[in-house]
């Protein structure tokens, strides 16, 4: 059996000494306490820092306990920053793609859109925000259930409500259609939602590679799939690089 990671134990021991010492610490002292070489001691807290689980004092140099750690049962963007940072990159693949663009974030049981582009024809941009659209039977949602378990409910606790003849309506079919996006890292849809129109979705992802929200294409099933029900490579492949640059400002590395 494979053994622990010493870089992962280092760090939790640096977290639980600073959140039971009672005050803020010195590299110096944190360093002596761990056992560590200095400059491995202040590669493990700067890398803490980043993601928000250590704070340290400008004037001082001093290291604390970060507020990221009260907010990790809370995990994901604020949805006025995503929908901000992903504005330009969504309505490029609109344009790129010819499909209408949805940018999404789990609410409840529901998919929440804090950003809708239509721009396939090259008319005026359309934003709709704050409406919602269910999981099990679009892209979007299911790239949410497949990709961000730890803010969807399970397929078991969603209202399966049949839309078309190809909605899944039975918690295995809706896992099996799961199994089958995490395989391919894209999640789709074909005409379960509204009759003739499909979608693919891919995951958004922040520090950590957690998925944060999706991003999605929607449009006609014959222009999104070819032969056997498989999406498009070609979409899919501007899907993934958009949402990846998206990623990137969003802290994924």
């Amino acid at each position: 059996m494979p053994g622990t990671i010493q870089s992962i134990e280092r760090a939790a021991a640096a977290l639980r000494l600073l959140a039971n010492t009672g005050r803020p610490l010195a590299l110096a002292e944190l360093s002596a306490a761990l056992d560590l070489p200095r400059p491995t001691a202040h590669g493990i807290l700067r890398t803490l820092r980043e993601v928000g689980f250590v704070d340290q004092d400008p004037s001082s140099s001093l290291y604390s306990v970060g507020a990221g750690l009260g907010s990790l049962s809370t995990p994901g963007w604020d949805r006025h920053d995503l929908r901000s940072r992903s504005m330009n990159w969504a309505d490029a693949l609109a344009g790129g793609t010819g499909c209408a663009v949805f940018v999404g974030v789990p609410d409840g049981r529901v998919v929440s859109l804090v950003h809708h582009v239509f721009r396939p024809d090259g008319s005026p941009q359309r934003l709709r925000t704050n409406e919602t659209v269910p999981m099990h039977a679009t892209a979007l949602g299911k790239c949410l259930l497949a990709f961000a378990p730890l803010v969807t409910p399970a397929a078991r606790d969603l209202d399966l409500h049949r839309y078309t003849g190809r909605t899944a309506t039975t918690p295995a079919a809706l896992e099996s259609q799961l199994v089958v996006a995490r395989r391919r890292g894209c999640a789709t849809g074909f005409a379960e939602y509204t009759p003739g129109v499909g979608g693919a979705a891919v995951p958004l992802r922040g520090a950590g590679g957690l998925a944060v929200g999706a991003l999605a294409i929607s449009g006609p099933v014959e222009h999104l799939f070819g032969s056997g029900g498989v999406a498009r490579a070609r979409l899919v492949d501007q899907l993934t690089a958009a949402a990846r640059e998206i990623s990137v400002t969003l802290g994924h590395s």
